[in-house]
């Protein structure tokens, strides 16, 4: 494994102490208070997963392959079913490499969320990783509400050594996704990545104003790849949840970005996004480097989360993962 990535694994994990704190300890007294794998066990195991911000979609999963693998396996220490429990939540969460076509073909990113969840950091953060790459990256400023936001984009847009399109303050942004998906064309960009300005989910006149850019872009560049990015304060647990569900109805989301994932309790809302709605988080950041935005690892959140030991990769490209020191 890559020093970067065990530098991020490192990160991530630091950053869940308070999730596992919330999850894992209530876990443990369970796998070691009880003694027999009853309905009292399992009552309690989903109430523990439940108030861990797992979701009731992801606890129901869980606790039914659980109860298939007692019965296939004849398991009857409770104990036992921690690695079960383990790799449930692994398979919940797998994100196959396909879910990242954008970075290789000719695309469009468009990035939306409520205000503050960091989209305009996240996007500067992917137009420098894409640029690492290799990719020829276009920036779009379509936040011409907050102020701030062109110059910060404009700060990014120099750091990553990325073109920008914006528009003046107050402008449309609809005529600002149109420049850059011109743009875009004229200078065969590999990727456009669209910044939006932050608006509350119930605000129609706003969300009716993302169903107008993505029109514009069908419309205008309709052989790109199109990518939908909902980026998720990972702080405001279920509320997350809804906010995707809600952007879900006027844009066809591929994706979920979730930031802030140091130092929150409610880090197992990652389980319950994936569970819940079928889309994948393909991003999770856990700082405000660029290397705190990393692409969404199963085997290494859920590492991270119930605190399994994160060897090096062996020689196949699997890793070899010590379940048994949790």
């Amino acid at each position: 494994m890559s020093e970067e990535k065990l530098g991020f694994f490192a990160r991530l994990k630091k950053g869940l102490t308070k999730t596992r704190n919330n999850i894992v300890s209530g876990l443990d007294a369970l796998f070691s208070g009880f003694s027999k794998i009853d309905d009292d066990f399992y009552e309690e195991l989903e109430e523990i997963l439940i108030m861990g911000d797992l979701g009731v979609r992801a606890t129901e999963n869980i606790i039914d392959e659980m109860k298939e693998r007692v019965k296939k396996d004849h398991i009857k220490e409770p104990a036992q079913l921690k690695e079960v429990l383990i790799e449930s939540i692994k398979e919940q969460m797998q994100v196959t490499e396909a879910e990242y076509a954008f970075e290789k073909e000719q695309s469009v990113v468009f990035v939306i969320g409520v205000n503050g969840v960091g989209k305009t950091t996240t996007v500067g953060k992917l137009a420098g990783k894409l640029k690492n790459e290799n990719r020829k990256v276009l920036m779009a400023a379509a936040d011409t509400f907050r102020a701030a936001a062109g110059e910060q984009l404009t700060e990014w847009a120099h750091r990553a050594g990325c073109d920008l399109i914006q528009g003046a303050e107050g402008a449309d942004p609809a005529s600002v996704i149109f420049d850059a998906v011109s743009a875009a064309k004229a200078r065969n960009v590999d990727v456009l990545l669209c910044d939006t300005a932050g608006r509350l989910h119930n605000k129609k006149n706003l969300m009716e104003e993302l169903r107008k850019m993505n029109r514009i872009i069908d419309r205008e560049f309709p052989n790109a790849h199109r990518e939908n990015l909902v980026v998720l304060d990972a702080t405001t647990g279920q509320n997350a949840l809804q906010q995707a569900r809600e952007f879900g109805e006027v844009a066809d989301l591929t994706g979920i970005i979730l930031t802030k994932m140091d130092g929150t309790a409610k880090g197992g809302i990652a389980v319950a996004i994936q569970s819940e709605l079928k889309i994948p988080v393909k991003y999770i950041g856990v700082g405000e480097t660029i290397d705190d935005l990393q692409k969404f690892d199963s085997n290494a959140f859920v590492n991270a989360l119930f605190d399994v030991k994160q060897s090096e990769e062996m020689d196949d490209g699997t890793e070899n993962v010590n379940i048994g020191e949790i």
